[in-house]
């Protein structure tokens, strides 16, 4: 009877673990629902540098340097959506050419034309070696590089922060951790895999953020935005707007840089 116990006991651990891990790969699924790649040829921004970065060097990124400078400049690290690709952000980012700064927009492991899976460690690794790559530019500025991340974005950009040190932080639309929207939605808090702790990182930093987050946001509520900026101890800056409908919020990014001395006109 006793070693019947112990053999129900070791199955239910394997059931358990054997759920844990395929809800593991059903919460990945979830949370990072890749996109088709767009037809065609990619549309990289003219003048943009492609480059492979990450441990295997297979996660793509683009290399945006603002044209006609001849200073160092400053350099955002932007980091999209879970829903979206670098593709759908190329042709935004060209205006900030005209203000003097420069943008690396990152691409996560697995999406569009990169090798890898995402996962928070992966994202993190990929995010590590974007920033490690701008440091090493010559023209680049290694005292104004901010880390700019919008919904999932925001979680690579927090975990950027603790691994290197970056002179101040954008979210855009960012929820506290992925434990606070499980929940949420019903979803044991604890069986997280990728918790991306936003809440915890930003409790922590002693650097400038930024908080922007849309008033109609129903799927990111504007409770995380109010979270997040009052753990920044700063003014939560509202949008009028929902998650995915938003306008580009680069005057208020450059405005926050200029405050910061980030933007030498």
């Amino acid at each position: 009877m006793q070693k019947l116990l112990m053999l129900g006991g070791a199955l239910i651990l394997i059931l358990v673990v054997l759920a844990y891990f395929g809800m593991g790969g059903a919460q990945r699924r979830i949370l990072y629902p890749r996109p088709p790649v767009p037809p065609g040829e990619p549309r990289i921004p003219r003048g943009a540098e492609v480059v492979w970065l990450g441990p295997d060097a297979n996660v793509e990124a683009w290399f945006m340097r603002p044209a006609a400078i001849d200073r160092t400049f400053p350099v955002v690290i932007f980091t999209h959506g879970n829903g979206e690709l670098i593709d759908h952000w190329g042709q935004v980012f060209t205006r900030l050419s005209k203000s003097g700064v420069g943008v690396l927009l990152l691409e996560y492991p697995g999406y569009g034309r990169s090798g890898g899976k995402p996962s928070q460690s992966s994202i993190t690794e990929t995010i590590v070696a974007a920033y490690d790559f701008v440091i090493d530019q010559a023209d680049v500025d290694p005292d104004a590089i901010v880390a700019y991340g919008r919904s999932l974005g925001g979680g690579a950009a927090c975990a950027l922060t603790t691994q290197r040190p970056v002179s101040a932080l954008v979210l855009e639309s960012t929820f506290t951790s992925v434990k606070a929207m499980a929940k949420r939605f019903g979803f044991p808090g604890s069986l997280v895999i990728d918790p991306f702790d936003n809440l915890e990182i930003v409790k922590s930093l002693d650097i400038p953020v930024l908080v922007l987050h849309g008033e109609r946001d129903t799927l990111i509520p504007v409770s995380h935005g109010e979270s997040l900026a009052a753990a920044a101890e700063t003014t939560l800056v509202r949008m009028p707007c929902g998650h995915n409908d938003c306008p580009f919020a680069w005057p208020k990014v450059e405005a926050f840089m200029s405050e910061q001395g980030l933007l030498r006109h």
